[in-house]
């Protein structure tokens, strides 16, 4: 039988707090869950290994317990121990007796946390659990599942933020989006989730948002670009030409004999930053030359003499 170091699991130290270990446990929660990993057999047996050391060290008695049994099974190991038990290991002291309160003996090879599907280390030394400390009796509270969901967004709606509702297992939700999310990002919605168990904390909703490509922009960051096409006529003599952006029509000046691809800096003119109301991006507009067609003999003609005047 393997040890099973839940501080490890975790990843957390030994004086952790209990607030500690429930921000933890959800983190990994949330990581290793089956719905967030589908047919993932290592995110599975993860997804247990979390869910057995919380269940340890959330509880001050089996936590105490099974830091007291730390000590012992380090020395075990040292000593290469005596075959007493299963794995040679005399868990029993440990175990409590039944029907003398606290923690009863294992016995009879049936978990009975089966819907918890904890290992035989753990059933070994909590297993039975009589009394009111644990969970066979069914009266202990827990925390409810964690939630997932996607949210799918324009980029102008991103932009903008303002409500939304969202159906997560056939229950309405109208959430309000803070201007300047990005693809990928997720937000958490404490007690949206599933319901605790026996007066525990419900669970949480973790939304996560999917932005949709837009053709007129690229993002990166706050930052957004965008090609802006320009006449020759235009970029040969210069004028003023109105650029659409996400924040209204904005007049832009071109110099004369501007080149293809230059790029001019609006500032304040891209993305939200998120949470920070009034802060934004630059937009890098990208201009691109075009060229003129179905031309005419007259057009030909002029044409003709420019390439003549230039020695092309």
């Amino acid at each position: 039988m393997d040890y099973k170091d839940y501080y490890k699991i975790l990843e957390l130290d030994k004086s952790a707090t209990k607030d500690q270990i429930r921000k933890q446990y959800r983190k990994l929660a949330r990581k290793y869950h089956p719905d967030v990993n589908p047919n993932n057999p290592d995110a599975e047996r993860k997804f247990k290994e979390v869910n057995e050391a919380n269940e340890v060290l959330s509880d001050e008695e089996k936590r105490k317990k099974y830091d007291q049994l730390g000590a012992d099974w380090q020395r075990y190991q040292q000593a290469g121990g005596p075959g007493r038990g299963s794995g040679g290991f005399d868990w029993s002291q440990y175990g409590g007796q039944p029907g003398a309160g606290g923690y009863g003996g294992f016995s009879g090879g049936e978990n009975p946390f089966g819907d918890a599907d904890f290992s035989d280390f753990f059933s070994s030394i909590f297993g039975g659990m009589g009394g009111g400390g644990g969970r066979s009796g069914g009266t202990r509270a827990g925390a409810g599942q964690d939630f997932q969901a996607e949210l799918e967004l324009t980029l102008e709606e991103a932009y903008r933020g303002g409500p939304r509702t969202l159906t997560v297992n056939g229950k309405n939700l109208r959430i309000t989006i803070q201007p300047g999310v990005e693809d990928g990002q997720t937000i958490r919605l404490r007690d949206q989730g599933g319901p605790g168990r026996h007066g525990g904390p419900n669970g949480s909703l973790y939304i996560t948002f999917r932005i949709k490509p837009d053709p007129r922009y690229t993002r990166t960051g706050h930052d957004l670009t965008m090609e802006v096409p320009v006449s020759i006529y235009k970029a040969l003599l210069g004028g003023e030409q109105v650029v659409e952006t996400l924040s209204g029509p904005v007049k832009i000046n071109i110099k004369p004999e501007t080149q293809n691809g230059t790029r001019l800096r609006l500032r304040g003119k891209g993305f939200p930053v998120y949470r920070h109301a009034g802060q934004f991006g630059d937009l890098y507009l990208r201009l691109t030359l075009t060229l003129p067609q179905h031309l005419t003999d007259k057009e030909k003609e002029l044409f003709q003499q420019l390439a003549e005047l230039r020695k092309e």
